[in-house]
């Protein structure tokens, strides 16, 4: 009878089928269910897990001889009381990544990243001025200072910031926290339709979609990865930074800290939203029961904290020096020749000014219409870093871009930055795992969620700026 009433409670049907219940008694049945729930605070399958789990501890403790409890579990466990308790778990959650944001952002980060940039300013400028002495043709002059210098070395000082921020983060998962967040975020996720093991692949994605998306088949319910690979790529992934970091630097130098920090919970709230209206028009249903066993923490090894930042460090070079590069280069050919193949004098009358001038409208309700805006989205398409770039070789000097954008339009293209479609690479991914109609539709969808949040961004700043 206990196995029957289990069984019930998980809503088995050939159980309920078997047992050949009235409609009054199945009516009743769901009525006892929805009172467990409440006064659990749990849903119905979370509910028998923990009751299972709590019978298990139970006879485990009248029966089993245990020796004494390790110092490092009792360190765990005191730590677990403040880092998982009910109360603590999510504030703590949200103080140690905002943490990691500021000083990623605005203490270790940026103060490496300015140094980075004053030596690539410094190699310009030298480069610069020996091909000036030595009177080299104006086209690879041009070449290599505003396609090479201005696009790649503007990629390249964000660098410091990815590897800083990717030190934290190993830092926070061979201490053995990042276990804890998959087990602080199961109730959270349950809400909106996803287990606990959801929030490994979505944490991945901070670093990159493209392992996020694969991070995915460990998820055990067809289900879950489909709607967990549909928000993944709403998590901001270290190509973007390039893009943050250039808009708050020029735009909001002294406010670039938080505004980084608000666009990462930007996303993970779009996230949210997407994932509550899924799960009551795509996904019904719930979410696969999510039991693990913590970990001790431990001290993180210096050689595995090493090992993932130059594992990021490489994969952001190779990116700047293949993708990027060939990137600035198709950018510079396109912005400084004209449709009769001659080098022009301003670059409204090449060949890029005529292409991206037919998709500037669309945009223009967002407050950046540019055609030069337009084309380093569609750059950032290929590879999110190469906005940065693309903006360096079309624009040449911050000055020309604030010309153009206001603040408030910086803060509109920001918003759109980080919700529209990922790059190809994460595309393809999503196309392995799901399909070529998926790939269609993500890329559809968050190209229109990104236009929609742009448009409200600008739309209540104006309002502001009006009063």
């Amino acid at each position: 009878m206990r196995f029957a009433a289990s069984k019930l409670v998980e809503g088995d049907q050939l159980v309920e089928q078997a047992l050949n219940l009235e409609q009054n008694e199945k009516e009743m049945i769901e009525h006892i269910i929805v009172q467990m729930e409440e006064e659990r605070g749990l849903d119905r399958s979370a509910a028998i897990a923990d009751m299972r789990f709590s019978f298990i501890q139970k006879l485990c403790d009248q029966t089993v001889i245990k020796p004494g409890e390790s110092k490092e579990h009792e360190r765990s466990r005191k730590i677990d009381a403040v880092l998982t308790g009910r109360y603590t778990a999510l504030p703590m959650f949200a103080a140690i990544m905002a943490l990691v944001f500021w000083l990623t952002f605005g203490v270790i980060g940026a103060g490496l990243q300015n140094l980075m940039e004053i030596g690539i300013d410094w190699l310009t400028q030298k480069t610069d001025a020996v091909m000036t002495l030595w009177q080299v043709n104006d086209v690879l002059h041009s070449l290599v200072i505003d396609g090479i210098f201005n696009g790649v070395g503007s990629v390249l000082s964000f660098l410091p910031i990815i590897v800083t921020l990717f030190l934290f983060l190993s830092l926070l998962e061979d201490s053995g926290y990042m276990a804890r967040v998959a087990f602080v975020m199961d109730k959270p996720l349950r809400k909106i339709g996803l287990s606990g093991r959801s929030i490994v692949p979505m944490l991945v994605g901070f670093g990159c979609t493209v392992p996020g998306v694969m991070a995915t088949r460990t998820l055990p319910s067809a289900r879950d990865r489909k709607m967990t690979i549909m928000l993944t790529p709403f998590m901001s992934c270290t190509a973007k930074l390039p893009i943050y970091g250039f808009f708050t630097s020029v735009f909001f130098p002294k406010q670039s800290g938080i505004i980084m920090i608000g666009l990462y919970f930007l996303g993970i709230a779009m996230g949210i939203l997407t994932a509550v209206i899924s799960r009551k028009t795509m996904f019904h249903g719930e979410a696969v029961p999510f039991v693990m066993e913590l970990p001790n923490y431990r001290l993180p090894g210096a050689k595995n904290v090493l090992q993932l930042m130059w594992d990021k460090a490489k994969d952001f070079l190779q990116r700047a020096f293949t993708v990027i590069f060939m990137a600035s280069l198709v950018i510079w050919f396109l912005q400084t020749f004209g449709l009769h193949l001659s080098m022009v004098a301003d670059s409204k009358d090449s060949i890029l000014a005529a292409v991206a001038g037919a998709i500037a409208p669309i945009f223009a309700p967002l407050g950046f219409g540019d055609w030069r805006i337009c084309t380093s989205l569609i750059a950032g398409f290929m590879a999110k870093e190469s906005v940065v770039s693309t903006l360096s070789v079309l624009f040449g000097s911050t000055k020309t871009l604030l010309e153009v954008l206001s603040p408030l339009s910086a803060a509109s293209l920001l918003v759109f930055c980080l919700l529209y479609t990922p790059c190809i690479a994460a595309i393809s991914s999503i196309k392995r795992e799901l399909g070529a109609k998926w790939a269609v539709g993500i890329v559809l969808f968050q190209c229109a969620v990104a236009w929609v949040a742009a448009f409200v961004v600008h739309l209540i700043g104006m309002a502001i700026l009006a009063l």
